[in-house]
């Protein structure tokens, strides 16, 4: 990242929010380059830091160099699931549907286990569904990685198992023993 990207770093989070930070938004975001935007971003999502993500995210889409990318979206949705934030997530899935933007089984697979660890089933679930239908070719290994982010799911995981062993028929699952959860806590 260059000086201007760590510049604008510094102040996003010194002015947090507010005319202030909207006017820094246009003077000085605006004129960073495509690398630094997406350094900033990239910054910003390590820190965890939502706020200044979702607007870092919002000014990029909008830049004249930037195309729908599968990459871009599963960053900010692993931070999202990170931070519990449903809310957001549902917009930047609206914004990533609107532009036709198709995960491969793999990231599916990554963006499940995300969400259940964050403790957001649900919405964890919604992702499992959308890998479901989606025309690629089903593969084990993220169901294997979805069955494990599920053990703290019995029912969620009896579906996605069931769902595994219909497609997969000739393959084992390993099931933990029932006590499980009782040794970790």
């Amino acid at each position: 990242m260059g000086k201007e990207g760590l510049f604008v770093i510094h102040q996003l989070k010194r002015l947090g929010s507010g005319p202030r930070l909207d006017h820094f938004m246009r003077t000085h975001v605006s004129r960073l380059l495509r690398t630094d935007l997406l350094a900033v971003l990239a910054e910003l999502q390590r820190q965890d830091n939502i706020s200044l993500s979702m607007k870092i995210y919002e000014v990029a889409r909008k830049e004249i160099w930037y195309h729908p990318d599968m990459f871009f979206y599963r960053d900010m949705l692993m931070m999202l699931a990170r931070n519990k934030r449903e809310e957001e997530t549902r917009q930047v899935w609206a914004d990533l549907r609107s532009e036709a933007v198709r995960f491969d089984q793999h990231t599916y697979g990554d963006i499940v286990r995300a969400f259940t660890d964050g403790g957001l089933p649900a919405l964890a679930m919604e992702f499992y569904d959308e890998m479901r239908s989606s025309p690629d070719p089903p593969l084990s290994l993220p169901f294997r990685v979805i069955l494990k982010g599920l053990i703290p799911f019995p029912e969620l995981r009896e579906r996605v198992k069931a769902d595994f062993l219909e497609l997969f028929p000739n393959m084992i699952i390993y099931d933990p023993p029932e006590d499980f959860d009782d040794e970790e806590g």
